[in-house]
Protein backbone atom coordinates (compact mmCIF):
# COMPACT_ATOMS: atom_id res chain seq x y z
CA UNK A 1 0.00 0.00 0.00
CA UNK A 2 1.63 3.35 -0.97
CA UNK A 3 2.36 6.48 1.87
CA UNK A 4 -0.21 8.46 0.91
CA UNK A 5 -3.22 5.50 1.18
CA UNK A 6 -1.95 4.18 4.47
CA UNK A 7 -1.65 7.88 5.99
CA UNK A 8 -5.38 8.57 4.89
CA UNK A 9 -6.55 5.19 6.17
CA UNK A 10 -4.80 5.78 9.59
CA UNK A 11 -6.52 9.25 9.75
CA UNK A 12 -9.90 7.32 8.76
CA UNK A 13 -9.33 5.27 11.66
CA UNK A 14 -8.38 8.40 14.39
CA UNK A 15 -11.72 10.22 12.94
CA UNK A 16 -13.75 7.32 14.01
CA UNK A 17 -11.84 6.43 17.58
CA UNK A 18 -12.58 10.18 18.14
CA UNK A 19 -16.33 10.10 17.72
CA UNK A 20 -16.87 6.61 20.07
CA UNK A 21 -14.84 8.36 22.91
CA UNK A 22 -14.77 12.31 22.79
CA UNK A 23 -12.46 12.82 25.98
CA UNK A 24 -9.97 10.51 24.63
CA UNK A 25 -8.81 12.66 21.24
CA UNK A 26 -8.76 15.76 22.00
CA UNK A 27 -5.76 18.48 20.39
CA UNK A 28 -4.04 20.13 23.29
CA UNK A 29 -5.21 23.63 23.70
CA UNK A 30 -9.27 22.74 22.82
CA UNK A 31 -12.18 22.57 25.01
CA UNK A 32 -12.77 19.58 27.09
CA UNK A 33 -16.15 17.75 26.38
CA UNK A 34 -19.20 17.67 28.84
CA UNK A 35 -19.15 13.65 28.95
CA UNK A 36 -17.98 12.98 32.53
CA UNK A 37 -14.27 12.08 33.02
CA UNK A 38 -13.11 9.15 34.24
CA UNK A 39 -12.14 8.49 38.17
CA UNK A 40 -8.97 9.41 39.21
CA UNK A 41 -7.16 6.14 39.60
CA UNK A 42 -6.97 6.42 43.27
CA UNK A 43 -10.59 6.37 43.32
CA UNK A 44 -11.03 3.00 41.15
CA UNK A 45 -9.97 -0.50 41.51
CA UNK A 46 -8.14 -2.03 38.40
CA UNK A 47 -10.70 -3.98 37.02
CA UNK A 48 -10.36 -7.72 37.62
CA UNK A 49 -9.24 -10.47 34.61
CA UNK A 50 -12.13 -12.77 33.04
CA UNK A 51 -13.46 -15.17 34.59
CA UNK A 52 -11.51 -14.25 37.73
CA UNK A 53 -13.13 -13.19 41.09
CA UNK A 54 -11.40 -10.16 43.15
CA UNK A 55 -10.36 -10.57 46.58
CA UNK A 56 -12.23 -8.84 48.47
CA UNK A 57 -10.42 -5.86 50.73
CA UNK A 58 -10.69 -4.87 54.19
CA UNK A 59 -12.86 -2.35 55.27
CA UNK A 60 -11.25 0.92 54.49
CA UNK A 61 -8.87 0.14 52.04
CA UNK A 62 -8.67 0.72 48.26
CA UNK A 63 -6.06 -0.78 45.88
CA UNK A 64 -5.60 0.48 42.10
CA UNK A 65 -3.52 -1.20 39.28
CA UNK A 66 -3.04 -4.05 41.62
CA UNK A 67 -1.39 -1.91 44.72
CA UNK A 68 -2.79 -0.10 47.89
CA UNK A 69 -3.25 3.07 47.67
CA UNK A 70 -3.89 5.43 50.60
CA UNK A 71 -6.68 3.90 52.73
CA UNK A 72 -9.82 5.91 53.22
CA UNK A 73 -11.50 6.35 56.75
CA UNK A 74 -13.79 3.74 57.86
CA UNK A 75 -16.93 5.53 58.38
CA UNK A 76 -17.92 5.21 62.50
CA UNK A 77 -19.90 2.64 63.39
CA UNK A 78 -23.31 4.14 65.90
CA UNK A 79 -24.68 2.36 68.92
CA UNK A 80 -25.91 -0.79 67.92
CA UNK A 81 -22.00 -1.55 67.86
CA UNK A 82 -22.34 -1.73 71.70
CA UNK A 83 -24.56 -4.90 71.59
CA UNK A 84 -21.36 -6.88 70.81
CA UNK A 85 -20.13 -6.05 74.62
CA UNK A 86 -20.35 -7.91 77.45
CA UNK A 87 -21.81 -5.94 79.58
CA UNK A 88 -21.09 -8.28 82.68
CA UNK A 89 -17.72 -8.34 82.09
CA UNK A 90 -17.26 -4.66 81.67
CA UNK A 91 -18.92 -4.05 84.86
CA UNK A 92 -16.63 -6.54 86.55
CA UNK A 93 -14.02 -4.92 85.15
CA UNK A 94 -15.20 -1.19 86.26
CA UNK A 95 -15.85 -2.46 89.83
CA UNK A 96 -12.36 -4.49 89.68
CA UNK A 97 -10.77 -0.71 88.15
CA UNK A 98 -12.51 1.11 91.20
CA UNK A 99 -11.02 -1.21 93.85
CA UNK A 100 -7.84 -0.51 92.33
CA UNK A 101 -7.25 2.47 92.72
CA UNK A 102 -9.10 2.81 96.08
CA UNK A 103 -6.74 0.78 97.48
CA UNK A 104 -3.98 2.87 95.63
CA UNK A 105 -5.51 5.79 98.03
CA UNK A 106 -5.76 3.46 100.84
CA UNK A 107 -5.02 -0.12 101.42
CA UNK A 108 -7.56 -1.04 104.09
CA UNK A 109 -10.66 0.78 102.15
CA UNK A 110 -13.36 -1.72 100.97
CA UNK A 111 -15.22 -1.49 98.49
CA UNK A 112 -18.73 -3.68 98.37
CA UNK A 113 -20.91 -3.75 95.78
CA UNK A 114 -24.91 -3.78 96.74
CA UNK A 115 -26.55 -6.59 94.57
CA UNK A 116 -24.51 -8.37 91.11
CA UNK A 117 -24.54 -11.20 92.90
CA UNK A 118 -24.18 -12.80 89.14
CA UNK A 119 -21.10 -11.34 88.47
CA UNK A 120 -19.84 -13.81 91.32
CA UNK A 121 -20.19 -16.18 88.19
CA UNK A 122 -19.54 -16.60 84.74
CA UNK A 123 -20.78 -18.83 82.20
CA UNK A 124 -19.97 -20.23 79.00
CA UNK A 125 -22.02 -19.22 75.95
CA UNK A 126 -21.58 -22.45 74.31
CA UNK A 127 -22.54 -24.24 77.20
CA UNK A 128 -24.66 -22.09 79.24
CA UNK A 129 -25.24 -24.68 82.03
CA UNK A 130 -21.38 -24.39 83.10
CA UNK A 131 -21.04 -21.90 85.63
CA UNK A 132 -17.30 -20.43 86.04
CA UNK A 133 -15.84 -18.57 88.78
CA UNK A 134 -14.70 -15.18 88.26
CA UNK A 135 -11.57 -14.54 90.94
CA UNK A 136 -10.48 -11.18 89.46
CA UNK A 137 -13.98 -9.60 90.64
CA UNK A 138 -14.01 -11.81 93.87
CA UNK A 139 -10.88 -10.50 94.82
CA UNK A 140 -11.52 -7.57 94.43
CA UNK A 141 -14.47 -6.69 96.25
CA UNK A 142 -14.97 -6.54 100.43
CA UNK A 143 -18.36 -8.09 100.59
CA UNK A 144 -21.54 -8.20 99.51
CA UNK A 145 -25.00 -6.25 100.07
CA UNK A 146 -28.14 -7.49 98.96
CA UNK A 147 -31.82 -6.38 99.15
CA UNK A 148 -34.74 -8.33 99.66
CA UNK A 149 -33.44 -11.53 99.96
CA UNK A 150 -36.36 -12.86 102.53
CA UNK A 151 -38.75 -9.52 103.04
CA UNK A 152 -39.29 -6.58 101.16
CA UNK A 153 -39.11 -6.91 97.38
CA UNK A 154 -40.50 -6.27 95.26
CA UNK A 155 -43.72 -5.57 98.63
CA UNK A 156 -42.41 -3.90 101.71
CA UNK A 157 -43.27 -5.80 104.17
CA UNK A 158 -43.90 -9.25 102.25
CA UNK A 159 -42.16 -12.28 102.03
CA UNK A 160 -40.05 -12.38 98.88
CA UNK A 161 -40.68 -14.97 96.03
CA UNK A 162 -39.51 -18.42 96.03
CA UNK A 163 -37.80 -18.05 92.79
CA UNK A 164 -36.42 -15.19 93.63
CA UNK A 165 -34.49 -16.68 96.98
CA UNK A 166 -33.76 -20.27 94.72
CA UNK A 167 -32.26 -17.95 92.34
CA UNK A 168 -30.08 -15.52 95.40
CA UNK A 169 -29.10 -17.99 97.70
CA UNK A 170 -26.92 -20.05 95.72
CA UNK A 171 -24.76 -17.32 94.76
CA UNK A 172 -25.14 -15.78 98.27
CA UNK A 173 -23.60 -19.23 99.87
CA UNK A 174 -20.49 -18.93 96.67
CA UNK A 175 -19.75 -15.64 98.22
CA UNK A 176 -19.29 -16.67 101.67
CA UNK A 177 -17.24 -19.52 100.38
CA UNK A 178 -14.90 -16.98 99.10
CA UNK A 179 -15.05 -15.34 102.74
CA UNK A 180 -17.06 -12.57 101.47
CA UNK A 181 -18.91 -10.88 104.50
CA UNK A 182 -22.32 -10.95 103.19
CA UNK A 183 -24.76 -8.14 104.63
CA UNK A 184 -28.88 -8.37 104.02
CA UNK A 185 -31.20 -5.29 104.30
CA UNK A 186 -35.04 -6.60 104.04
CA UNK A 187 -37.66 -4.04 103.98
CA UNK A 188 -39.95 -4.52 106.78
CA UNK A 189 -41.67 -2.37 110.01
CA UNK A 190 -43.12 -5.04 111.79
CA UNK A 191 -41.75 -6.64 114.86
CA UNK A 192 -42.41 -10.06 113.64
CA UNK A 193 -41.15 -9.68 110.35
CA UNK A 194 -38.03 -8.44 111.32
CA UNK A 195 -37.86 -11.02 113.83
CA UNK A 196 -38.13 -13.82 110.61
CA UNK A 197 -36.40 -12.15 108.33
CA UNK A 198 -33.09 -12.00 111.19
CA UNK A 199 -33.71 -15.31 111.58
CA UNK A 200 -33.59 -16.37 108.17
CA UNK A 201 -30.03 -14.32 107.80
CA UNK A 202 -28.73 -15.66 111.45
CA UNK A 203 -29.01 -19.59 109.95
CA UNK A 204 -26.68 -18.67 107.05
CA UNK A 205 -24.27 -16.53 108.69
CA UNK A 206 -25.52 -13.07 107.12
CA UNK A 207 -25.59 -9.71 109.14
CA UNK A 208 -29.20 -8.37 109.23
CA UNK A 209 -30.30 -4.77 108.88
CA UNK A 210 -34.42 -4.42 108.86
CA UNK A 211 -35.23 -1.20 107.08
CA UNK A 212 -38.59 0.82 107.63
CA UNK A 213 -38.64 2.21 103.87
CA UNK A 214 -36.65 1.90 100.33
CA UNK A 215 -34.96 4.24 98.40
CA UNK A 216 -34.42 7.85 99.30
CA UNK A 217 -37.36 7.57 101.73
CA UNK A 218 -34.94 5.70 103.92
CA UNK A 219 -34.22 8.76 106.08
CA UNK A 220 -34.70 7.67 109.38
CA UNK A 221 -33.82 4.86 111.70
CA UNK A 222 -35.90 1.72 112.76
CA UNK A 223 -38.44 1.90 115.74
CA UNK A 224 -37.43 -1.66 115.72
CA UNK A 225 -35.54 -3.14 117.47
CA UNK A 226 -34.93 0.19 119.74
CA UNK A 227 -31.10 -0.67 119.92
CA UNK A 228 -29.27 -2.97 117.44
CA UNK A 229 -29.26 -6.63 117.33
CA UNK A 230 -26.08 -8.22 118.29
CA UNK A 231 -24.70 -5.08 120.23
CA UNK A 232 -21.59 -4.76 121.70
CA UNK A 233 -18.95 -2.89 122.93
CA UNK A 234 -16.03 -3.91 120.60
CA UNK A 235 -13.57 -1.84 117.89
CA UNK A 236 -14.75 -2.84 114.15
CA UNK A 237 -11.24 -2.99 112.41
CA UNK A 238 -12.55 -4.56 108.98
CA UNK A 239 -16.30 -5.78 107.65
CA UNK A 240 -15.70 -9.70 109.07
CA UNK A 241 -15.47 -7.92 112.43
CA UNK A 242 -19.25 -6.48 111.95
CA UNK A 243 -22.39 -7.95 113.55
CA UNK A 244 -24.99 -5.47 112.98
CA UNK A 245 -25.38 -2.00 110.39
CA UNK A 246 -28.17 0.76 109.64
CA UNK A 247 -28.47 2.61 106.21
CA UNK A 248 -30.17 5.59 105.80
CA UNK A 249 -30.29 7.18 102.01
CA UNK A 250 -31.12 10.58 103.00
CA UNK A 251 -29.46 11.98 106.75
CA UNK A 252 -31.31 15.60 106.16
CA UNK A 253 -34.30 14.50 107.83
CA UNK A 254 -32.13 14.47 110.86
CA UNK A 255 -31.47 18.65 110.59
CA UNK A 256 -28.15 20.01 110.64
CA UNK A 257 -25.37 17.84 110.04
CA UNK A 258 -23.94 18.02 113.41
CA UNK A 259 -27.30 16.85 114.50
CA UNK A 260 -27.25 13.96 112.30
CA UNK A 261 -23.44 13.24 113.81
CA UNK A 262 -24.77 13.43 117.36
CA UNK A 263 -27.38 11.11 116.68
CA UNK A 264 -25.85 8.58 114.75
CA UNK A 265 -23.01 9.06 117.29
CA UNK A 266 -25.52 8.17 120.53
CA UNK A 267 -26.30 4.82 118.94
CA UNK A 268 -23.68 0.88 119.06
CA UNK A 269 -24.23 -0.06 115.53
CA UNK A 270 -20.66 -1.45 114.03
CA UNK A 271 -21.80 -0.05 110.61
CA UNK A 272 -22.90 2.72 109.19
CA UNK A 273 -23.72 3.69 105.41
CA UNK A 274 -24.86 6.90 104.47
CA UNK A 275 -24.91 8.99 101.59
CA UNK A 276 -21.85 11.37 100.96
CA UNK A 277 -23.96 14.21 100.77
CA UNK A 278 -26.29 15.65 104.02
CA UNK A 279 -27.76 17.57 101.57
CA UNK A 280 -27.89 18.47 97.61
CA UNK A 281 -24.25 20.15 96.96
CA UNK A 282 -23.41 19.76 100.51
CA UNK A 283 -21.03 16.71 101.65
CA UNK A 284 -20.57 15.63 105.11
CA UNK A 285 -17.40 17.17 106.31
CA UNK A 286 -14.66 15.15 107.46
CA UNK A 287 -15.63 15.96 111.01
CA UNK A 288 -18.93 14.60 110.83
CA UNK A 289 -17.19 11.66 109.19
CA UNK A 290 -15.26 11.61 111.98
CA UNK A 291 -17.60 11.46 114.66
CA UNK A 292 -20.10 8.70 112.64
CA UNK A 293 -16.89 6.45 113.64
CA UNK A 294 -17.91 6.03 117.21
CA UNK A 295 -20.29 4.47 118.92
CA UNK A 296 -22.37 5.72 122.12
CA UNK A 297 -19.71 3.03 124.40
CA UNK A 298 -16.95 4.75 122.80
CA UNK A 299 -15.75 1.59 120.48
CA UNK A 300 -14.51 2.60 116.95
CA UNK A 301 -17.02 1.60 113.98
CA UNK A 302 -17.13 2.02 110.30
CA UNK A 303 -18.29 4.22 108.08
CA UNK A 304 -19.12 3.22 104.50
CA UNK A 305 -20.52 6.05 102.22
CA UNK A 306 -23.11 4.76 99.28
CA UNK A 307 -22.48 5.72 95.63
CA UNK A 308 -24.37 4.75 92.57
CA UNK A 309 -21.92 4.23 89.47
CA UNK A 310 -24.30 3.37 86.94
CA UNK A 311 -26.56 6.00 87.24
CA UNK A 312 -26.28 9.68 87.00
CA UNK A 313 -28.71 12.09 88.83
CA UNK A 314 -29.40 15.53 87.17
CA UNK A 315 -28.96 16.89 90.78
CA UNK A 316 -25.55 15.48 91.21
CA UNK A 317 -22.19 17.70 91.75
CA UNK A 318 -20.90 16.40 88.24
CA UNK A 319 -24.08 17.37 86.18
CA UNK A 320 -23.70 19.91 83.96
CA UNK A 321 -25.90 22.33 82.37
CA UNK A 322 -27.50 21.18 78.94
CA UNK A 323 -27.07 17.67 80.12
CA UNK A 324 -29.91 14.81 79.37
CA UNK A 325 -31.16 11.59 77.54
CA UNK A 326 -28.95 11.36 74.67
CA UNK A 327 -26.52 14.04 75.74
CA UNK A 328 -23.96 13.28 76.01
CA UNK A 329 -24.29 9.96 74.51
CA UNK A 330 -23.63 7.83 77.32
CA UNK A 331 -26.68 8.69 79.52
CA UNK A 332 -29.55 6.29 78.53
CA UNK A 333 -33.12 6.24 79.27
CA UNK A 334 -34.41 7.56 82.82
CA UNK A 335 -34.39 4.12 85.39
CA UNK A 336 -37.66 2.98 86.91
CA UNK A 337 -39.22 5.31 89.43
CA UNK A 338 -37.03 8.02 89.33
CA UNK A 339 -37.55 10.63 85.82
CA UNK A 340 -34.53 12.51 87.34
CA UNK A 341 -31.87 9.51 87.48
CA UNK A 342 -30.58 7.88 83.93
CA UNK A 343 -29.07 4.77 83.07
CA UNK A 344 -25.14 5.32 82.00
CA UNK A 345 -23.42 3.55 79.51
CA UNK A 346 -20.85 3.13 82.51
CA UNK A 347 -18.02 1.41 80.34
CA UNK A 348 -17.42 4.44 78.72
CA UNK A 349 -14.10 6.57 79.97
CA UNK A 350 -16.05 10.03 80.32
CA UNK A 351 -18.37 8.15 82.90
CA UNK A 352 -14.98 6.37 84.87
CA UNK A 353 -13.61 9.84 84.78
CA UNK A 354 -16.63 10.89 87.04
CA UNK A 355 -16.56 8.16 89.26
CA UNK A 356 -12.42 7.50 90.09
CA UNK A 357 -9.20 8.38 88.81
CA UNK A 358 -8.37 11.51 89.49
CA UNK A 359 -8.41 14.29 92.50
CA UNK A 360 -11.76 15.57 90.94
CA UNK A 361 -13.77 11.92 90.97
CA UNK A 362 -16.86 10.98 93.74
CA UNK A 363 -14.44 8.00 94.94
CA UNK A 364 -11.43 10.44 95.40
CA UNK A 365 -13.40 12.95 97.46
CA UNK A 366 -15.07 9.78 99.50
CA UNK A 367 -12.14 8.77 100.73
CA UNK A 368 -10.59 12.21 101.30
CA UNK A 369 -13.48 12.51 103.60
CA UNK A 370 -12.28 9.60 105.64
CA UNK A 371 -14.94 7.28 105.20
CA UNK A 372 -13.62 3.50 105.51
CA UNK A 373 -15.34 1.98 102.27
CA UNK A 374 -18.04 2.34 100.00
CA UNK A 375 -21.25 0.38 98.99
CA UNK A 376 -21.70 0.32 94.97
CA UNK A 377 -24.95 0.65 93.89
CA UNK A 378 -26.33 0.06 90.19
CA UNK A 379 -23.77 -3.17 89.07
CA UNK A 380 -26.58 -4.76 88.14
CA UNK A 381 -27.63 -1.80 85.85
CA UNK A 382 -25.78 -3.91 83.12
CA UNK A 383 -29.50 -5.77 82.70
CA UNK A 384 -30.81 -2.33 81.11
CA UNK A 385 -28.35 -2.91 78.60
CA UNK A 386 -28.69 -6.76 78.43
CA UNK A 387 -32.41 -6.39 78.07
CA UNK A 388 -33.98 -3.19 78.77
CA UNK A 389 -36.45 -2.48 81.48
CA UNK A 390 -37.80 -5.91 81.09
CA UNK A 391 -35.14 -7.37 82.34
CA UNK A 392 -34.42 -4.89 85.21
CA UNK A 393 -38.20 -5.73 86.54
CA UNK A 394 -37.24 -9.24 86.27
CA UNK A 395 -35.01 -9.04 88.55
CA UNK A 396 -37.20 -6.96 91.23
CA UNK A 397 -39.21 -9.89 91.08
Amino acid sequence: MSRPRRCLLLSVVLAMLAAAAPGLAQAPGQPRALTPAPAPAAQQAAPAPTGVTPTPQPPGSVRAQGEEVAPTPAAPVGGPADLFLDHREEMRKFVQAIAAYARGQRRDFAVVPMGGLNLLVKRDPAQTDLVLPAPAYTRAIGGILQEGLFYGVPEAGKATEADRRERLLPLIERAKQNRLPVLVVDYATAPKTIDAARAQAAKRGLVFFGAPARGLALNMLPKYPGRPFAENGDNMLALRDVRNFVMLRDSSAFGREDAFAMKMHDSNYDLVIVDVFHRIGEPLSKQAVETLKYKKLGARRLVFAYANIAAAASDAFYWKPGWREGAPTWISAPTPGNPDQYFVEYWQPEWQQIVFGNPKSYLYGIIAQGFDGVILDGVDNYLFYEGGLEAVAAAEK
